[in-house]
């Protein structure tokens, strides 16, 4: 499940394991154009500050023309920005769960967008079991990867070896999520949180290979104890960012 969504914009830092990107200041930039894009909602905007967009899409290695899905896109708050970057010529996938699709009006808002886009394709799966009818450039997750273990039927390798087989030889798995340093998988259901370096190991042992991390969203006045809703920390989360390859064959 997608919960909702405080450093300032200008602040950047990456520990890269390889190749890292940045986003650039310039007019013919289309990850600045699409952050920057008047249309996006004000709600979005004002998220702005804490979430750093331009860096983190950057980061992930978006760029035109890529096929692109995304794991429970919630609000659309990336997917209104992904769908810009990668352009005409590239597509987004979005991935919605059953369980947000069969709520009174559950698609209404992601559709709206895709008929505002025109080029994603809005589908109703498991991160587990969905299929798209090509191979892609990437793979997102935000905020989600925690609850990819939640749940009776839970499978998470099943969940990272789909993604894999999902992308092209040598394609991108970006996961950002909650942090909960030293704790494993414990608290993926209570504190919605999970331990970056648990993440790392499942998604290795599916056969990627981490590209980089970064510590962009990374908060040290979190202290990892509270869920990622209470009052006291929610939108200021220590957050991790890493960057998996699939290694081309």
């Amino acid at each position: 499940m997608k919960h909702a969504f405080v450093i300032g914009v200008a602040a950047l830092g990456l520990v890269a394991c390889g190749t890292q990107g940045t986003a650039k200041s310039g007019g013919d930039d289309p990850i600045a154009a699409a952050v920057a894009n008047p249309d996006r909602p004000a709600a979005d905007r004002a998220r702005d500050a804490e979430r750093k967009p331009a860096q983190i899409v950057a980061f992930a290695g978006v760029k035109p023309g890529d096929k692109i899905v995304e794991l429970v896109p919630g609000g659309g708050y990336f997917t209104r920005i992904l769908c810009k970057v990668a352009g005409p010529k590239g597509h987004l996938y979005e991935i919605v769960p059953p369980f947000y699709a069969n709520r009174p009006g559950g698609l209404d808002g992601i559709n709206a967008i895709a008929k505002e886009c025109g080029n994603v394709t809005v589908t109703v799966g498991n991160a587990n079991d969905f299929t798209v009818p090509e191979k892609v450039d990437l793979v997102w997750t935000s905020e989600n990867y925690h609850d990819m273990h939640n749940g009776p039927n839970a499978d998470i390798a099943k969940v990272d070896a789909n993604i894999f087989n999902a992308l092209k030889p040598g394609g991108i798995f970006y996961v950002e999520d909650h942090s909960a340093p030293g704790k494993g998988t414990s608290v993926t259901s209570t504190l919605h949180r999970i331990d970056p370096a648990a993440a790392k190991s499942e998604i290795e042992a599916a056969g990627f290979k981490l590209d980089a991390s970064s510590d962009l969203l990374a908060n040290p006045d979190d202290p990892h104890d509270k869920p990622v809703f209470d009052p006291s920390i929610r939108g200021h989360t220590d957050k991790f960012a890493l960057r998996f390859k699939k290694p081309a064959m």
